[in-house]
């Protein structure tokens, strides 16, 4: 099925030498493991399933160096003219940094340790055979309970075919994870990093096979054997297919294209893989990104009072009220100074926009993607701006998306979702749950049923 009839031209691009995955090493032994920064949640997140949350140690060491985080704009004692100027020149400055570490090649890398939390919904009457894992990779911005309108959207649905695990990822300068890594994220970031932590994730620290017990709060690691046959084999008791959307999308790709043993099927939700010199092409694009992000308002005095101001701000007043009501409740967290604030920075998401190198090298990359995998697109149906700040050009046109889409035509199929935008999960999490539900039905159905 496709939205996306072939293209009739291809879009003019020249190489940029995408780079090799950065080899993991294996971390240091940290004098004390962190605990979860987020009170426990009631077990049941639908009747059959089990939610749990677990940590586990980044990708050691970084691909950037340990710089110090950017000056974030004042948001009182200054009046809003001078509050723009200083976005402006932080959005520069940040741009300027990131595009000196993507040209000027290798750098030491930072050895501080970090963590990414994950979420497992485990269901409840695993059978111990092999069966089906999904793995959910956000978009930038959002903490990884973001999904679960959607997953309960899908579940719900009796055709669903089973599913016995499903883990939503959080990259390091988000959600919990932001909360732990609050004192050591660096101010400069490469989403082959996000890439890294997801590939530490799945070979050296996702369980063997999913079954019905509890797991501890740290996961172990995975004997050294069993992580390096990961790489070429595969896993032996699961089937894994990914969902990545936006950021999720491109660094999950990134993961894929190394490692496709590992994967399935991939699900790609508007993931920003760009034509090599699409950002040239509109240079006001990306600061205006960094500039949203570094302007927007962090602290509110209570979480009612967020909820009501967001619903009044364009961007998220298109959002499905439930996706809105995740976001208050797990994007925000206690301040001790009191009130409410974001989890993760202003200056941290726009650190992640600042990003153009890894998009250009997937879309360079992606139709080396190994044909067995089934690749899905799920598309927006109209493309606007998606940032809360400031209006942006999206961060890909009709044309770009109609290439992208058929980079690797083989085993690929595409849609676009009617009236949604970018964040397509967020404003119309129920339909985006049907087309993943039709999918998984059309991919997984009939051997699910066998197992």
């Amino acid at each position: 099925m496709s939205s996306f009839d072939p293209p009739t031209k291809l879009l003019p691009w020249h190489s940029i030498n995408p780079r090799p995955l950065a080899p993991l090493q294996r971390h240091p032994e940290p004098p004390i493991l962190p605990s979860l920064p987020s009170p426990p949640r009631p077990p049941a997140f639908s009747h059959l399933y089990t939610l749990s949350t677990h940590i586990i140690p980044a990708a050691y060491p970084r691909v950037t160096a340990d710089v110090p985080e950017p000056g974030r704009v004042p948001d009182t004692g200054i009046d809003r003219e001078e509050r723009n100027r200083i976005g402006n020149q932080r959005a520069a400055e940040i741009l300027d940094a990131k595009c000196r570490q993507s040209n000027g090649g290798p750098m030491e890398g930072s050895r501080k340790l970090l963590w990414n939390c994950i979420n497992r919904y485990a269901r409840n009457d695993m059978n111990g055979q092999k069966g089906l894992t999904l793995f959910f990779a956000h978009a930038n911005g959002f903490p990884k309970e973001i999904w679960e309108p959607s997953l309960q959207h899908m579940l719900s649905d009796p055709s669903v075919p089973r599913i016995d695990e499903i883990w939503t990822w959080e990259a390091t300068q988000h959600g919990d994870s932001a909360l732990i890594n609050r004192v050591n994220l660096s101010g400069i970031y490469d989403w082959m990093d996000n890439s890294r932590d997801i590939l530490n994730f799945l070979i050296n620290y996702l369980p063997s096979a999913a079954i019905p017990s509890v797991l501890p709060v740290h996961l172990p690691r995975l004997p050294e054997d069993e992580s390096e046959s990961r790489k070429v084999k595969g896993y032996q008791d699961r089937i894994l297919a990914a969902v990545g959307h936006s950021f999720g999308g491109c660094t999950v790709s990134l993961v894929a294209i190394n490692y496709p043993a590992l994967f399935s099927s991939i699900v790609l939700v508007d993931p920003i893989i760009s034509v090599p010199g699409f950002y040239e092409k509109s240079p006001e694009g990306l600061p205006n990104y960094l500039k949203g992000a570094l302007l927007r308002r962090e602290h509110w005095p209570t979480r009612e009072e967020a909820l009501r101001l967001f619903k009044k701000v364009p961007f998220f007043a298109v959002w499905d009220p439930e996706v809105l009501q995740i976001y208050v409740d797990h994007g925000l967290a206690p301040d001790p100074k009191g009130g409410f604030r974001l989890k993760m920075s202003g200056v941290q998401e726009a650190l992640a926009f600042a990003e153009f190198r890894v998009p250009y090298e997937v879309w360079e990359l992606i139709d080396r993607l190994d044909e067995k995998i089934e690749l899905r697109w799920v598309m927006p149906g109209h493309q606007g701006s998606f940032t809360s700040s400031v209006p942006s050009k999206p961060y890909s046109d009709e044309d770009s998306m109609r290439v992208k889409v058929w980079r690797r035509p083989k085993n690929a199929s595409n849609i676009r979702i009617p009236n949604a935008g970018h964040l397509i999960p967020h404003e119309l999490p129920r339909a985006f749950a049907q087309d993943l539900l039709g999918f998984l039905q059309q991919k997984y159905g009939t051997q699910q049923a066998k197992l």
